[in-house]
């Protein structure tokens, strides 16, 4: 179908090609040969009379005018997909839709674990996906990268709604066998002993536990930082040292190491986990379904 002149069909490569801003990547992306993937981009550049990409040393770069084209491709193929493609009936037994979930390790442990569970005999067709939090969520969001992103409300993004899914409570951990912690723990300990902390990475927002010693006035000792919320209680197994998490997940680890779960010396506001997804989306059954099933999980 031609529009303007404008193949059709080649919106789907243009978004492919300004996403990878690399031949070889998009054409895998489209499952064609790189010799495909040139031919396409050449009538691209020829349509639009702009070369789109760039050599620039090993890398290829987008022109300006290419950066203008990438956010309304993006918005065109999400109609097409949630109006076009899946404005037909529903039905979760049949159908085989695929979804991308951003979440971290601990809302994958927590709550998404239950939710594929679930959806392993309402939908077996189904297939998701679930990637690491990033610090380019908000960016995944937008574009259509990802289905649905859940994250605390903080975080969200005031462009696409969201919907609180679940609340939680912050404790404190130590191995069962510290010799510096009884059964609770004061503010002055808390800060004394050695942390296990969570890097949240560069560009996101300071931790729960850092926001917490920040209004003391006091820094913590660091002895030992993760990106990986499981590996919290992991790394306190033989030590004196101390680390804040969320109450659900210190609890699935109660029964099986030797650990130790405290209230924390003051109190820390509740954790409100949210699941976002691009306004685009907001009509489309199956996406509509799949965020119910959600919402239902941890009622």
């Amino acid at each position: 179908m031609r529009f303007h002149h404008l193949d059709l069909n080649l919106l789907v490569a243009l978004d492919a090609i300004l996403t990878e801003k690399n031949v070889t990547r998009a054409a895998d992306k489209l499952c064609i040969s790189q010799s495909a993937a040139s031919g396409l981009l050449a009538r691209l550049r020829e349509f639009f009379d702009d070369d789109l990409l760039l050599q620039s040393g090993r890398q290829m770069v987008a022109t300006p005018f290419a950066l203008t084209l990438e956010e309304p491709v993006k918005r065109v193929l999400l109609d097409i997909q949630t109006n076009i493609v899946s404005g037909k009936s529903f039905s979760p037994e049949e159908s085989n839709r695929h979804f991308r979930f951003m979440a971290s390790d601990y809302v994958t442990t927590v709550f998404l674990a239950d939710v594929f569970h679930k959806l392993s005999s309402l939908a077996p067709n189904m297939t998701f996906d679930v990637l690491q939090t990033t610090n380019h969520y908000d960016e995944a969001l937008t574009r259509g990268e990802i289905d649905f992103l859940i994250q605390p409300n903080a975080y969200m993004n005031e462009h696409h709604p969201h919907e609180l899914l679940f609340d939680d409570q912050y404790v404190c951990v130590v191995c069962e066998n510290n010799t510096k912690v009884g059964n609770s723990i004061s503010i002055e300990k808390y800060l004394e002993l050695g942390h296990v902390v969570i890097n949240l990475g560069e560009n996101r927002a300071p931790s729960f536990e850092e926001s917490f010693a920040q209004k003391f006035g006091k820094e913590r000792h660091i002895e030992v930082s993760t990106s990986n919320f499981n590996t919290l209680p992991h790394l306190l197994i033989g030590t004196n040292r101390i680390a804040v998490m969320q109450s659900r997940l210190a609890h699935l680890y109660l029964p099986t190491l030797p650990i130790k779960i405290l209230d924390t010396p003051e109190s820390i506001p509740a954790l409100t986990e949210h699941i976002q997804w691009n306004k685009v989306m907001d009509n489309d059954p199956a996406h509509r379904w799949l965020r119910e099933v959600c919402l239902k999980t941890m009622q």
